[in-house]
């Protein structure tokens, strides 16, 4: 792995002081290294983008969609090998690597579609002063930079790259270095498409790779998911340069479950909003709010079966749900259950790392949770689930909107109309209703409150890199 950088159309050796170990999480083992960017490469990677924007936003939309398609039809091709590497180095059974795969691919095509309805959006606009006529021009915002995280590598660059190149910028990607493989991919369709040198950028790092890619004058938009911590440095570096920036960051959301729910039904819905990718979302609804006359009937049976999810290697076993991806987050989860018991909190399922190689843990339950406590309160990005019982309607609301956060929610109720009332009520960017957390490239994503700024996926992750131009001419 030591051309693991993709800078004006070449691969190049990484020039970095740090060297990156990728390791399979389920065994605890590294088995690839790579030698990280140094800030000059990163330079380098930022003026391609800067030669390649002129051409590049002046193609014509059918020429742009045309390569969006051919990275779906790409990524098609390359299912099995992707599929594998993503249970390899995230820990992730292959019904989810599929998902994600799955994903990425629709996100290409929707984004191409989009791409082909551009030249009809700049449009004459109507005024109501006589002597002038007006156009808009959607312009793309320029040079980007793309930084995205190890949860979901493939999925989440897809939803930043597809739009971006959609709507005519050139970009410079950053993956996460827990992950740096999989978006290889990119640059390797790149190169099959014949995409223009430059267009795409490619640079693996850790922390100072990062910040010299944030911190670059050379840019003019920043799209970043991850940590509140590291997002609120980069929003600093945004701000002294006075230039756009989209955050997607953390959550600790809330699924609200009604009384009149069926009860298996429900503990479907919150199974997989704790336990999807091991917990290690920003949208896992780890705050679990019951009403009071379900909750007798719900919570030992929720017990039952988060005490038996299959938790193993997805490489060698038939799993529900793998390994934490990184040591760090297995030692943060840990730290968590650690905390738990100082606090005395009920523990109904789990709450300890398992004893056996790699980087497991059990899919735990607290239940009676304060709201004070610091499980009840801050993003564990594991698979623990915090219950509180409720009694009205009102107080489940109360309950749910107080937080920093305001990522997702999930409502369950047979009552539709209320279950329609309280998604309405609640401070978040997603509500599903009676529903696993099924996302749609046609629906947005993103948050309010600390989870974030702007939104992705949708029309709305496309307007994220375009900038609006009026030409106003006088007719005298």
């Amino acid at each position: 792995m030591t051309t693991s950088h993709y800078i004006a159309g070449h691969w190049v050796e990484g020039q970095g002081s740090d060297c990156i170990s990728v390791n399979d999480p389920a065994l605890g083992q590294p088995f690839a290294e790579l030698m990280a960017a140094s800030v000059s490469q990163v330079d380098q990677a930022v003026a391609a983008a800067r030669s390649a924007l002129p051409a590049w936003k002046s193609t014509c939309a059918s020429e742009r969609a045309a390569f969006l398609r051919g990275f779906a039809e790409q990524l098609g091709q390359r299912r099995e090998a992707l599929v594998a590497l993503q249970m390899r180095n995230n820990g992730k059974p292959r019904h989810e690597a599929e998902i994600d795969l799955d994903d990425a691919i629709a996100t290409f095509g929707y984004y191409a579609e989009l791409a082909e309805q551009l030249p009809s959006k700049n449009r004459t606009v109507p005024l109501a002063a006589p002597g002038f006529t007006a156009r808009t021009r959607l312009e793309p915002v320029g040079v980007v930079g793309l930084i995205v995280p190890w949860n979901f590598p493939l999925v989440t660059s897809a939803w930043k790259l597809a739009p971006a190149l959609a709507a005519g910028c050139t970009v410079v990607l950053k993956p996460s270095e827990v992950t740096p493989l999989i978006e290889q991919a990119y640059g390797q369709i790149a190169d099959a498409l014949g995409l223009p040198a430059g267009v795409l950028n490619i640079v693996n790092g850790k922390a100072e790779t990062g910040a010299a890619l944030s911190n670059h004058n050379g840019l003019d938009k920043l799209s970043f998911t991850g940590s509140n911590s590291v997002g609120s440095q980069v929003m600093r570096s945004a701000s002294a340069q006075c230039r756009p920036v989209t955050l997607e960051l953390g959550g600790k959301s809330a699924i609200v479950v009604f009384d009149d729910c069926d009860v298996d039904q429900a503990v479907e819905w919150i199974v997989a909003g704790i336990s999807w990718n091991a917990g290690q979302m920003c949208s896992a609804t780890s705050r679990l709010l019951v009403q009071d006359g379900i909750a007798d009937a719900l919570l030992p049976r929720l017990q039952a079966v988060l005490e038996n999810l299959r938790v193993g290697n997805p490489l060698t076993e038939e799993v529900d749900m793998g390994p934490l991806t990184s040591q760090a987050q297995w030692l943060k989860v840990a730290s968590y259950f650690a905390t738990a018991r100082g606090e005395g909190l009920q523990c109904l399922a789990g709450g300890h790392a398992l004893d056996r190689e790699g980087w497991f843990v059990s899919p735990t339950l607290y239940t009676d949770v304060p709201k004070d406590s610091r499980l009840w309160t801050e993003e564990i990005f594991g698979p623990v689930l915090c219950a509180r019982r409720f009694a009205t309607e009102e107080q489940a609301i109360a309950e749910a909107n107080d937080s920093r956060f305001g990522l997702v929610a999930t409502v369950c109720s047979a009552d539709l109309e209320r279950a329609e009332r309280v998604a309405d009520a609640l401070e978040v960017g997603h509500v599903w209703i009676n529903s696993v957390q099924a996302v749609f490239v046609e629906t947005s994503w993103g948050g309010t409150k600390g989870s974030g700024i702007g939104r992705e996926l949708g029309p709305w992750g496309l307007s994220a890199y375009q900038s609006v131009k009026h030409v106003t001419r006088c007719l005298g």
